[in-house]
């Protein structure tokens, strides 16, 4: 379901490892998601129990900063290598929520968050009128992108900052801080919430609280799903949170 309220920029099956920020205006998947997280040492960190009501509300967890992650060359072999199960594709929604739109997002499916990666970096608007003619701009732009897994494989939900709208706050992760006046180009920053004793990380439900914006901004969707999956939506449409965003053709 949709995770805000909000405006529907674009949406669709990425294709070649780019995804349209609008109609003909693509940005890479792997400078937006970074390499990949699958970090091996993060999974012997210590971390508090992950539901939404412990490591949830205590934001707990092994706090890494430019891991060793593993990268690849191509940006086919790279959205592929997110994959997780036969049959699927990636697909991504782009929701924009202007400022007199409901300020908070929510969990759009029931889902594991593992993963929670900070990229600093400039404030630009993402007004519709700018996406449209600045190619790569959600790759320019603060974000902080939660990765991790939901029942048809990979899942992530991206907040992406804008002009005046640097400050992002999600509920279970105290340790983000956003909005840096001080970074330097290309750094990000890394979360991981799995350990031995938790490798699900943090558990949510479809519809849980997540996050807020201090005015208005994105959230990027992108997502693993059958190939049969149906996106029920209509670009430029103003969709409500919780409304249905897609679902397999099978389960019609």
């Amino acid at each position: 379901v949709s995770p805000a309220d909000g405006r529907v920029l674009h949406f669709g099956r990425i294709e070649k490892g780019f995804a349209e920020q609008v109609k003909g205006i693509t940005y890479s998947l792997q400078r937006f998601l970074g390499p990949h997280p699958w970090d091996p040492h993060c999974l012997h960190t210590n971390t508090r129990e992950g539901s939404h009501g412990a490591a949830a509300k205590e934001g707990r967890g092994h706090h890494l900063t430019a891991c060793p992650c593993v990268r690849v060359q191509g940006e086919e072999e790279y959205q592929q290598k997110l994959l997780q199960q036969e049959g699927t594709e990636l697909y991504h929604c782009v929701v924009y929520l202007a400022p007199g739109d409901y300020h908070r997002f929510h969990s759009p499916v029931e889902w594991e968050v593992q993963h929670r990666r900070h990229f600093p970096g400039t404030l630009l608007s993402v007004r519709p009128g700018v996406v449209n003619w600045i190619a790569g701009l959600f790759n320019m732009n603060e974000r902080v992108v939660y990765m991790g897994h939901w029942q048809h494989g990979f899942f992530s939900m991206t907040a992406v900052g804008a002009t005046n709208v640097g400050s992002i706050k999600v509920y279970f992760d105290s340790n983000l801080v956003t909005n840096r006046r001080r970074y330097r180009r290309h750094d990000f920053d890394d979360q991981c919430f799995q350990s031995n004793h938790n490798e699900a990380g943090v558990r949510l439900d479809k519809g849980d609280p997540f996050g807020e914006f201090n005015l208005g901004s994105t959230v990027v969707l992108i997502f693993e799903a059958p190939k049969d999956f149906a996106l029920e939506l209509e670009e430029g449409q103003h969709i409500r949170y919780g409304q249905l965003v897609g679902r397999p053709r099978s389960a019609h």
